[in-house]
């Protein structure tokens, strides 16, 4: 069977998005929002528009294709191991995320000389009491589909989808118009999916270009307003060891967890990256997992994971598992607790790093939701949240696109481990030359 012709690069999506990225810098740059607001209104509406698609695609798209997978796996049993497999990986995961970012703060202390204006009591993000443990327990009961639906609230809607599923499987026969429905569902919403992708670039273009011409409107830096170009240069030197921080842990654990997780399953970390490549460009520019979601569904099923197994741990990771969020929940505390010279006692840190192995399960796939988990927390330990969370917001949108990124890579690798731990990962995508021993159930 011969192959289909391969695009010039030109035309390539990653090529295209690539421009969207150079474009959206440069344009954002060139027309600030307080000079240009037409310009910025612009982007923001590319941005806005395009996350507004891929928000409206998803639901549909995982509760077909959850109902589906389910229904054909016909065992309940089954769907039970691979769900305990999963929380017990997403679990070990992040805890090791925690620790790395504990110990990055801790030794390159990137808070000491950062301004925090201790009199700031609103920072525009609205504080909430962290979610106890029986709030969390509470939450994975879908109580009202279409308010979730409305909320892009994943979690309860995956849990739906998997009982409707089982319900399914329960009543045999009859259940075959349902099933053939969600299956032509779930192709429809796949051809969807890939129209949108389509227009990745604009998307992309967008949230890059209203995000630097916001940045470049001006900055107040040491009593003075400086704009343009110089403003964002200021801005991200000023600010560059915050940033360098979280850089540098999210690449440890990338390195030294991430990557030996790989090589453990026997996959190549190579082909793995090149087969994220588009999803994590996509989460990188939009500073939203969610917009990478779709795509990154997708490649983890060309990548060899049945998509049974894709559709279940994927979206459930999303509430579980973002491993770079939860990475930055502690170096960020860290940081306020620094720039306001306030230290914690080592028991201290351990007994945060224990509150965020909770809080950390709710965060939302969208830009910026972590800050609203830091701003609670903090004020259970005594620091500034608010007043910290107005010092972070100044270059949380250049870390939110890294540490969204590895969160979009953390998850699409659950789906390998557990499609491996399954015993039902497609060979060939193995390294070569690992000899396969399992086989599927």
């Amino acid at each position: 069977m011969s192959e289909a012709p391969k695009k010039p690069f030109w035309r390539s999506s990653t090529f295209l998005i690539g421009i969207g990225l150079v474009l959206g810098v440069v344009l954002g740059g060139a027309f600030p929002e307080d000079q240009y607001p037409f310009a910025y209104q612009l982007f923001q509406f590319f941005s806005r528009a395009f996350i507004a698609l891929i928000k409206g695609l998803i639901v549909p798209l995982l509760f077909s294709t959850i109902v589906v997978g389910v229904a054909q796996t016909g065992d309940m049993k089954a769907v039970g191991r691979m769900g305990a497999k999963a929380l017990v990986y997403f679990e070990l995961v992040t805890t090791v995320a925690l620790f790395i970012g504990l110990g990055i703060a801790s030794f390159i202390r990137p808070g000491d000389g950062l301004p925090i204006d201790l009199s700031v009591t609103s920072s525009g993000v609205t504080p909430e009491h962290p979610a106890s443990g029986w709030d969390l327990a509470l939450h994975l009961f879908p109580s009202n589909l279409a308010l979730h639906w409305s909320q892009g609230d994943l979690l309860p809607i995956v849990v739906f989808a998997v009982i409707f599923g089982i319900g399914l499987t329960r009543i045999g026969p009859r259940g075959k118009n349902v099933l053939e429905l969600c299956e032509s569902i779930a192709q429809v919403m796949f051809q969807y999916t890939d129209l949108v992708m389509r227009l990745t670039p604009i998307g992309v273009f967008g949230a890059m270009a209203y995000n630097v011409s916001h940045m470049a409107a001006g900055q107040e830096i040491d009593g003075h307003v400086v704009s343009g170009w110089p403003a964002v240069a200021i801005l991200i030197g000023r600010y560059a060891r915050l940033v360098g921080s979280l850089y540098l842990a999210l690449l440890v654990f990338l390195l030294l967890v991430l990557v030996p997780i790989m090589i453990f399953v026997r996959i190549s970390p190579l082909k793995f990256f090149r087969a994220l490549r588009e999803p994590a460009i996509t989460a990188f520019t939009t500073a939203s997992s969610e917009a990478a979601l779709p795509r990154l569904l997708e490649e983890m099923v060309k990548f060899g994971v049945p998509r049974r197994v894709a559709s279940f741990v994927i979206p459930a990771g999303y509430s579980f598992n973002l491993d770079g969020s939860t990475l930055y929940l502690v170096l960020a505390s860290l940081t306020i607790a620094q720039a306001a010279h306030i230290e914690m006692t080592l028991s201290q840190q351990l007994i945060m790093i224990f509150a965020f192995m909770l809080t950390s399960k709710g965060v939302a796939g969208v830009p910026r939701a972590t800050l609203v988990i830091i701003a609670a927390t903090c004020g259970s330990f005594g620091l500034p949240g608010e007043a910290g969370v107005a010092m972070l917001l100044a270059v949380d949108t250049l870390m939110d696109m890294a540490r969204t990124t590895i969160n979009v890579i953390g998850n699409g690798l659950a789906s390998v481990v557990i499609a491996r731990w399954e015993g039902v990962l497609d060979t060939e995508i193995e390294v070569p030359g690992a000899a396969e021993t399992e086989a599927p159930p």
